[in-house]
């Protein structure tokens, strides 16, 4: 295995994203929005993956874990810039693990992986958000370290209001 790529305890294979798992990531995306009670929700397609993942500038990362030749687990991030620290962070943009493998340990090995790759980076945070009823998630982050950041609220602009901006 490269250095990116580790074999879990139970024989599954964490790695960095690559062509051909577009529809893999694809599949658990989906079963994520029917998780988040939004199963109609996503637009993305497996050629916007390709794109976005693997694509002339990628601006987006994935790592996976693959079990039996399957992708059963992903974490999608990208980079973020603080200006007060000065330095890049990762922002961790979905992390989902299909609900017969969770309890083996992939959503927090996926988050270990991010975390390493922070800290040989030198990347000063790793930040993702969280719905707040999903308790089993808070539960599990608090369980590795987070701290909500409840002061802060997240704003979006989408649809006919980013038209009316980008409009002036």
């Amino acid at each position: 295995m490269s250095e990116q790529s580790r074999v879990l305890d139970d024989g599954a294979v964490l790695r960095r994203a690559r062509p051909g798992d577009e529809a893999g990531i694809l599949a658990c995306i989906h079963a994520l929005a029917v998780y988040e009670r939004e199963p109609d929700a996503v637009e993305t397609t497996e050629a916007d993956l390709t794109t976005a993942l693997f694509g002339d500038a990628p601006q987006v990362s994935a790592h996976v874990v693959e079990r039996d030749g399957r992708v059963v687990a992903i974490a999608v991030w990208f980079l973020t810039f603080s200006t007060w620290t000065g330095r890049h962070g990762l922002y961790l943009e979905d992390l989902f693990v299909e609900e017969e493998h969770r309890k083996h340990g992939y959503g927090k090995a996926l988050l270990v992986a991010l975390a390493a790759e922070c800290v040989a980076q030198g990347y000063r945070r790793f930040e993702w958000t969280v719905l707040d009823w999903n308790e089993p998630a808070i539960g599990f982050y608090r369980s590795v370290g987070a701290v909500g950041m409840d002061e802060w609220t997240v704003q979006r602009v989408t649809g006919e209001a980013l038209e009316r901006l980008a409009a002036g």
